[in-house]
């Protein structure tokens, strides 16, 4: 092990670059300045940096008086300049993995971070990437490519996979609380890597490759959106058999083992959930096998939204074409500023080519996404009567449900917000 690197990361003065500044590296950057790193924040996006600059934040979860008295501090900077790594001891990618198309993986944010950190790899630098992915990336992409500069992983830098884990909108859980797992390529790698994220966050759990660390990540999200699709799929089927599922699921629940209440939806939202499995998916079949139960509840989440505009036409007393449809929330996670993959989007889309529809959230005044432009209604006792139906797409706690409940022709509920309601003028997904 490196004393030298081992001996910085203990008096806090390594220093730290975090590539891509958003949901995962903005969070992160900031609880290694808050201990005393000296920390860059590296970005491609210059309205990110500004703002950062300006001290303002663009994450919910980050105040901007937490960030302004770390600029302050000069504990942590944002630049647009990847030069910076030339000075850092430690690099952490946290950038975007999307899909390309259906099921194909895009790691060209992770390989174009990589190719600008391969200018300025040294040694005994620590390279961690926490940028969800397939598993071998880290061996079989990041080692060759910064091995280029003629050092050894192991012997020269280091390198290691630690996935994030990021929940927006916990306030239970910030970055310092949720468990860290840490696989290195080496187990210098993971020695090392732990060190690290032991200085800031509460508990490091160490695997024994950076395979494992990665597949980790791969079946936390497949867990869910596996489960969330069965969820899914019992709620159509309690509906064809005229039982309500979540009394079903209350019922479940009250087992005190063997059982744990996932609650259907009109799908998957976020980065994490709606993308991450299929990951998985599209490496296991590199290795002849194939993921059935990823594939089919992915199909079964997109299929939700369409589901849900299906349920609508039989709850208005016209046509569809001639109906007005009130959509309440639009993020795809409860009482969070995140539009990213959100279910409640598609379920706009689907509706615009069918009715008039119109939306109302208290985190989102205006939509300008996917086709869609849209300012949020008023909800008024009259523009509610106005709508034949009220779709609750999303259950932000900052909304007047009394209000809509006095007001609305027919609501169609998909998370059970009017639980005691048992009267005709509310339908339950």
């Amino acid at each position: 092990m490196s004393t030298k690197l081992k001996n910085k990361i203990l008096q806090q003065k390594a220093r730290v670059a975090v590539i891509g500044l958003g949901y995962v590296g903005l969070p992160l950057a900031l609880a290694f300045a808050e201990k005393g790193f000296k920390v860059w924040g590296i970005d491609t996006d210059q309205d990110r940096v500004s703002r950062i600059q300006a001290k303002k934040s663009y994450i919910t979860d980050v105040p901007s008086s937490f960030m302004a008295r770390l600029v302050d501090k000069k504990t942590f900077e944002a630049t647009t300049d990847f030069d910076a790594l030339a000075q850092a001891d430690v690099v952490i990618i946290c950038v975007p993995t999307p899909l390309k198309r259906k099921y194909t993986p895009d790691i060209s944010y992770i390989v174009s971070a990589v190719r600008s950190l391969a200018k300025h790899v040294h040694k005994d630098m620590l390279v961690v990437l926490e940028s969800t992915t397939y598993p071998g990336t880290t061996e079989e992409l990041i080692k060759p490519e910064l091995e280029k500069s003629g050092l050894k992983v192991g012997r020269d830098f280091y390198v290691a996979f630690s996935p994030e884990r990021i929940d927006p909108g916990n306030k239970n859980f910030d970055v310092t609380r949720i468990p860290k797992v840490v696989g290195g390529l080496t187990d210098t790698c993971t020695e090392l890597s732990a060190l690290l994220y032991g200085q800031a966050i509460k508990h490091v759990h160490k695997v024994s490759t950076a395979k494992a660390a990665e597949m980790t990540k791969l079946l936390e999200n497949s867990f869910r959106i596996v489960n969330i699709g069965w969820i899914n799929e019992i709620a159509r089927m309690c509906h064809a058999m005229g039982v309500n599922v979540w009394e079903v699921i209350d019922a479940a629940k009250t087992k005190p083992f063997g059982f744990m209440p996932f609650y259907p939806g009109l799908g998957v939202g976020g980065h994490c959930i709606p993308e991450d499995p299929l990951y998985l998916y599209w490496k296991a079949k590199h290795h002849d096998f194939s993921c059935k139960f990823i594939k089919l509840a992915a199909d079964t989440n997109h299929d939700m939204p369409a589901y849900a505009v299906d349920r609508l036409k039989k709850m208005v007393a016209k046509p569809l074409k001639n109906a007005k449809v009130l959509v309440l929330g639009v993020t795809y996670k409860k009482d969070v500023k995140d539009l990213r993959k959100s279910p409640a989007i598609r379920l706009i889309e689907l509706l615009k080519k069918q009715t008039k529809v119109d939306y109302y959230d208290p985190l989102i005044p205006f939509l300008k996404i996917d086709g869609i432009d849209l300012k949020a209604i008023a909800l008024t006792p009259a523009k509610i009567k106005s709508y034949d139906a009220v779709i609750v797409a999303v259950d932000h706690t900052a909304v007047d449900y009394d209000l809509i409940y006095k007001n609305a022709r027919r609501i169609f509920d998909t998370r059970n917000i009017y639980k005691e309601k048992r009267d005709k003028k509310v339908v339950k997904l």
